[in-house]
This record gives C-alpha cells, sequence and structure tokens, in this order.
C-alpha cells in the first residue's frame, strides 16, 4: 500500500497566526505527524515558509485544507517521500 511519509510544502501565510500557532493547528489535523515551519521571507503583512510535515501516512488534501483555513496558501510541493509497502489485505 501506497503512503505518503513527508512532504515539504512552500507556503505564504499571514503573520497572524504565528507559525507556533500555524503548525499547531496543522498537527492538530493530521493526527500522528510532525511539523517543521521555517520562515524563508517576510514582508509587511505576510511570511513565506517551508513548512515540513511527516508522518506513516499523510494526505495531502487534509494539510492543504488546514493551511487554506488559517488564511494560507500553496506556492509549490517541494519534495515528498512515498513509501510502497506491503498491503496489509494480501496474505504473505
Amino acid at each position: 500500500m501506497v503512503q505518503v511519509k513527508r512532504i515539504v510544502l512552500d507556503v505564504l501565510k499571514p503573520h497572524d497566526p504565528n507559525g507556533f500557532d500555524f503548525t499547531t493547528a496543522i498537527a492538530e489535523k493530521t493526527p500522528g505527524c510532525s511539523v517543521k515551519l521555517t520562515v524563508t521571507a517576510m514582508d509587511a503583512r505576510t511570511e513565506t515558509v517551508i513548512l515540513v510535515v511527516e508522518g506513516k501516512n499523510l494526505h495531502l488534501h487534509v494539510i492543504s485544507e488546514a493551511i487554506g483555513s488559517l488564511g494560507g496558501s500553496i506556492h509549490s510541493i517541494d519534495e515528498v517521500d512515498v513509501e510502497n509497502g506491503p498491503d496489509d489485505t494480501e496474505p504473505a
């Protein structure tokens, strides 16, 4: 079964919520994940950040919806790590 393990996103977000609240809100929508935010640029109203989300089975649409609900938008998907492990439904 294919599972997404890591996604690196280039995101534009407003200053509010701050980085702590932004990453916490995304982590709450994606149980079992870790979220890292690095600010790469700022202007008067927005921040460009690199968002790294790691977990066992990530869903981009859930992460994207969480980002949008916080006033952010995804500029690009910069990295994705995907694993194709054994299918649990098939006998070994």
